[in-house]
């Protein structure tokens, strides 16, 4: 999914139907800075058509990507970055001063992507502004303007492919694309929708059923979307295929490493920034991971040991991806299993949490399009995919911990707090920082090990193998983007040191050579909040409340780590109250 931005902060505000005192009347500067990104985000929104994670309204356009567009992004984004430096941050509220300094790391990553021209590279291995259409088709559609919208969204597609593709076009001019070899097979999303009927078409999704929608209206909607689907949708497509095989992929650059594209370096500094918050150097985070999966390593084998196996661990490998009971043998067994794992934690939920969102997630599998070069799962406002795609790669020990990182508490969890949260402005609700965002959902799979979610020694070795999996990526991801390693060395690297199936592990290494940085959010995100976490536990002594801790952490929503870090010390500063004391007794 497109998850581009920022979320919340950790702030009490005064609630908008109580009158305010006049010693908290906004200060000028207060003022000043509401009124910038108020209209930023306005401004923003309408630039991207709305959202497509269940949150917010179904646009009836999709965006604009022709150039012009674009450099009057990059234009809009710099003068928002000039208006911010005659904001003296120390002249703001103690509330709007961790607003901007959630805010203003946003719009710097968001000047830089257009600086460096990333609206060139619109497709990759995991991601693609196609596949993204789908994200809305299986959107909860609720009234008849949803359905419209939708159905000029689809009109709108010939035109947006066109600009799509005359971005990619400049890219391949100048070698930035992403590699050749990550590209292969990726084809095949697109080919499915020419080659589908249009009644079974990813973008008829919500005209299968239409709850609450009279029945003349839903036979008028359905038959305008067949028609608009075969005959507008389907010829774009047709299109879009044709330029991709042909042209794209032939011409896409054969280097794997971000070093290799146009100021390279300088773009891979900026892609560390931009998903992890943190300014670190390439080598710095090799050895920090080299020094984890070590470790990790260590205690892969104690488990293996407690299971009996008698082999080495490599033959425990090989005992593990070749055991028909570890796998699943139908893809509802899986989704049921799942079921199974989200409803125990909603047992334990309120030992660790005070305030639970409202909403509620769905559990569905990856869609048929997606599934082949998929991950495994992934989870966001109302729904948990999980892939049953070739069920003999997906072990049933690692659903325990997907399910905990994709569903409750992680991303369905956390996500949703974020955006029920109304007192939040809106560029703080709707969106993400990878390295919270991703940090929080690993932090629950270790929350899992204290939760006793883990029911068996071959489910923590699961849970080990996921931990594993994101320190090795931390030196996979430098390794090919700043070390000149090869994808077999990649390949080998996670063969040697994760339990994951081969499958998994071809389409994890194609990830993360087409995304650069992103794969090192996980890791690095999750060792800030038990950092956090240990400190708080170190200072507050029996005064440590783990329910007040978490709400503290989930009021903030996602947020660079040094805000996580300055709000868990004012946590202890104020002795371990929480944000909602009445909920966390």
């Amino acid at each position: 999914m497109k998850v581009l931005w920022t979320l919340v902060a950790a702030v009490l505000l005064v609630p908008l139907a109580a009158p305010v005192p006049a010693a908290a009347k906004p200060a000028p500067a207060d003022a000043r800075f509401k009124a910038l990104y108020t209209a930023e985000w306005k401004w923003r929104d309408a630039q991207f058509g709305g959202g497509e994670d269940n949150t917010r309204e179904i646009a009836d356009h999709l965006p604009k990507a022709d150039p012009a567009t674009q450099q009057a992004r990059l234009r809009y984004w710099q003068g928002v970055l000039k208006q911010l430096t005659t904001i003296a941050r120390s002249s703001l509220s103690p509330a709007s001063q961790v607003d901007y300094d959630v805010y203003k790391p946003q719009i710097e990553v968001l000047a830089a992507s257009q600086r460096f021209r990333e609206y060139e590279m619109p497709a990759n291995s995991d991601t693609t502004f196609w596949t993204d259409l789908g994200y809305v088709a299986r959107q909860d559609f609720r009234k008849v303007d949803d359905y419209r919208h939708w159905i000029a969204q689809m009109r709108d597609v010939p035109r947006f492919f066109r600009e799509e593709m005359d971005e990619m076009r400049a890219g391949l001019k100048r070698g930035f694309t992403p590699p050749q070899v990550t590209l292969q097979g990726r084809d095949a999303s697109i080919a499915n929708v020419v080659n589908a009927a249009p009644q079974d078409s990813l973008f008829y999704t919500p005209f299968k059923t239409m709850p609450g929608i009279a029945p003349d209206a839903q036979a008028k909607l359905r038959a305008e979307a067949v028609a608009v689907i075969r005959d507008t949708v389907q010829p774009a497509y047709r299109e879009l295929l044709k330029f991709w095989d042909e042209v794209y992929v032939p011409g896409a650059r054969k280097t794997l490493a971000a070093d290799d594209l146009p100021d390279g370096k300088a773009y891979y500094r900026q892609k560390i920034v931009e998903f992890t918050t943190l300014d670190m150097a390439p080598a710095e985070i090799h050895a920090l991971g080299e020094r984890e999966v070590a470790r990790l390593h260590q205690e892969m084998l104690d488990e293996m040991h407690k299971t009996g196996f008698k082999g080495d661990f490599a033959a425990f490998q090989k005992f593990l991806r070749g055991g028909p009971q570890f796998y699943a043998k139908t893809p509802q067994e899986l989704l049921d299993k799942a079921a199974w794992i989200a409803k125990k934690f909603d047992g334990k939920a309120a030992l660790y949490f005070g305030r639970l969102p409202r909403a509620r997630f769905a559990i569905k599998p990856v869609p048929d399009d997606l599934a082949p070069f998929y991950t495994s799962g992934r989870g966001g406002p109302g729904v948990y995919l999980v892939n049953t795609y070739d069920l003999p790669h997906r072990p049933l020990f690692n659903l325990t911990a997907m399910t905990l990182h994709e569903s409750a508490p992680g991303h369905s969890f956390q996500m949703s707090l974020a955006a029920e949260d109304k007192s939040l402005p809106d560029f703080r609700r709707y969106t993400y920082i990878s390295a919270f965002g991703e940090g929080w959902a690993l932090y629950c799979e270790y929350l899992g090990d204290e939760m006793g979610m883990y029911d068996t020694a071959y489910d923590r070795f699961g849970y080990l193998g996921w931990q594993i999996w994101r320190a090795a990526r931390l030196v996979v991801d430098t390794g090919i983007h700043a070390q000149g390693w090869t994808r077999d060395q990649a390949l080998d690297y996670m063969r040697q040191y994760t339990a994951l199936p081969e499958h998994e592990i071809e389409t994890e290494v194609d990830r993360y050579i087409a995304w650069p940085g992103q794969a090192l959010s996980y890791y690095l995100g999750e060792m800030a909040i038990k950092k956090a976490r240990a400190k708080a536990e170190a200072a507050l002594g029996p005064k440590f409340n783990i329910r007040a801790f978490h709400d503290t952490v989930l009021q903030m929503g996602s947020v660079p780590l040094p805000v996580l870090e300055a709000r868990i010390d004012r946590f202890i500063a104020e002795g371990g109250k929480g944000p909602y004391p009445d909920e966390e007794k």
